[in-house]
């Protein structure tokens, strides 16, 4: 079967194109939930390896001595319990449905697996039904997808570490200005303009409320992590983002201070909602931006 051919019957199938997608969401979810649980911890090895190459007495951590043998990153070592060390095996690793076949625990220790796993998988699935109904069978569904499952993967990463990892956001920057080149969503010049801005105008807040306060307001992985929706969205996005992303973050923060008792000064990573907001715009952006600049008083 030609590439044109199978174009032609996923488009006149939409139903079996959406449900190839959920399943395909499925799997890379529980590939980002791999992403999400060892990518800090393989880049937090890698940082203490290269310290103890600076210190004087030339001391590394045991654990992380270049020479130890042990390989640590996305594939290996095999996924296992972290309780009871059982090594998953392939039918225990089904995305959702081994963990509804489980009931939730480990097939030998019985300890309770975390329903984090099979939220992300459903999540990256539903997310990924929803952007190629949206975007139907074309070069912009399967860069949209690919853009959304960097930012569930992100999100994750900065809720549980308060880290972006470069390693994430600066190929997908990347990723967005080439995609700009034939164009898939924007024009180079936007997308060039947007990658710039969206950094800048971040590091400019940034800057700006630690001279004022003192006190850092956020990360240097939020400028990158804009600037890469920048020039996946161009410039022109970067209002409505940030403003729907301050938005969600203040209610949330007002909802932890006020029902969970948490101190004002208590860090809430700003990338998850950063994140949500660039995927909306993504998808709506050309019907949220009109009432945006009609509320903000910019439209003619």
């Amino acid at each position: 079967m030609t590439a044109i051919s199978v174009f032609d019957f996923l488009q006149s199938n939409p139903r079996l194109f959406w449900a190839t997608s959920f399943v395909l969401g499925l799997m890379v979810g529980s590939f980002l939930n791999v992403v999400i649980l060892r990518l800090p911890h393989r880049l937090s090895r890698e940082w203490r390896m290269q310290c103890a190459e600076f210190m004087a007495n030339g001391e590394a951590d045991p654990l992380v001595r270049p020479n130890d043998g042990e390989r640590f990153g996305l594939l290996a070592p095999a996924s296992q319990c972290p309780l009871c060390r059982h090594r998953i095996r392939p039918w225990e690793n089904i995305p959702l449905l081994s963990y509804l076949l489980l009931r939730g625990r480990c097939s030998s220790c019985k300890a309770r697996i975390s329903p984090r796993y099979p939220a992300i998988e459903l999540l990256t699935g539903v997310l990924s039904v929803i952007v190629v109904a949206h975007f139907g069978v074309s070069a912009a569904a399967l860069a949209a997808l690919i853009l959304t499952w960097v930012l569930i993967a992100l999100a994750g990463i900065d809720l549980d570490h308060q880290l972006l990892p470069d390693d994430l956001t600066l190929p997908a920057l990347w990723l967005g200005l080439l995609l700009s080149l034939v164009p898939v969503f924007v024009p180079a010049t936007a997308a060039i303009v947007g990658a710039a801005v969206g950094y800048l105008t971040l590091w400019s807040v940034y800057h700006l409320f630690r001279w004022l306060t003192g006190k850092q307001g956020m990360g240097y992985g939020d400028f990158k992590l804009l600037g890469m929706l920048g020039a996946w969205l161009g410039w022109q996005a970067l209002p409505l983002i940030v403003v729907l992303a301050s938005i969600v973050g203040a209610a949330v923060g007002i909802t932890l201070i006020a029902g969970q008792g948490r101190h004002r000064d208590h860090a809430i990573p700003f990338g998850p909602f950063l994140a949500a907001a660039g995927w909306i715009y993504l998808l709506w952006g050309d019907k949220l931006l009109p009432t945006y600049l009609a509320l903000a008083g910019l439209s003619r």
